[in-house]
C-alpha cells in the first residue's frame, strides 16, 4: 500500500482548504499533511499532493525548494489563484509550476481553482476605479473578485475529491 504526504503552502487558507479535503479523501491509513509554512514535511512518502497559492502565475519559493527533496518520488499538485473562471490561465499555472518538478518524479496531474481574496485586494481595485471610471480592465477586476468570494466553494471540494480519487485509482 502507498504512502501519502499532503503538502501545501496558504497564505490565506483557500488552499488549506483544499489540503484538508485531499487529506479526508484518502482511502488510506498511512497519510500525513504538513504545511510548509509550519515545518515538519520530508521526503519519506511514496506519493505527494503538494498544494500552493499563486502568485503572478507560479508557486512560492518554500514550494519549489520542498521540489527539490522529491527525487523519483510521485506527485500531484493543487493550488488556488485569485483569477478564476479561466481554464487556460490554470492551464499556464500548472505548467509553469510543474515544471520544476525533477526530472526523475511521476507528475500524476494537477488541480487548480479560484480563491477567495483579501479584502484588501478589492479595496484597492476600488480606488483605482475611482481615479480610472472607464477602465474596462479594472472593472472585469472587481467583478473577478466579487466571483471569488466564498472559494473554494463546496463545488472545489467536490472536484478536488474526485481528483484525488482518480489519481488513487491509477496509481500502484
Amino acid at each position: 500500500m502507498s504512502t501519502y504526504q499532503v503538502v501545501y503552502t496558504s497564505k490565506t487558507g483557500n488552499t488549506k482548504k483544499l489540503a484538508e479535503k485531499i487529506y479526508d479523501t484518502l482511502n488510506s491509513k498511512d497519510k500525513e499533511i504538513y504545511s510548509l509554512d509550519e515545518g515538519g514535511a520530508n521526503a519519506d512518502a511514496d506519493i505527494y499532493f503538494i498544494g500552493f497559492w499563486t502568485n503572478r502565475g507560479t508557486c512560492s519559493m518554500e514550494v519549489l525548494d520542498f521540489f527539490d527533496n522529491l527525487e523519483g518520488k510521485k506527485i500531484a499538485l493543487f493550488g488556488t489563484c485569485g483569477m478564476g473562471g479561466q481554464e487556460e490561465y490554470f492551464n499556464n499555472i500548472k505548467t509553469n509550476v510543474s515544471a520544476f518538478l525533477p526530472d526523475s518524479a511521476e507528475f500524476l496531474g494537477a488541480f487548480m481553482c479560484q480563491g477567495e481574496m483579501p479584502d484588501t485586494v478589492g479595496e484597492k481595485y476600488h480606488n483605482i476605479l475611482r481615479e480610472h471610471p472607464d477602465d474596462e480592465k479594472i472593472k472585469f477586476m472587481i467583478d473577478n473578485f466579487n466571483h471569488a468570494i466564498g472559494h473554494p466553494d463546496t463545488e472545489d471540494l467536490n472536484h478536488i475529491a474526485t481528483f484525488v480519487k482518480d489519481i488513487e485509482g491509477g496509481v500502484s
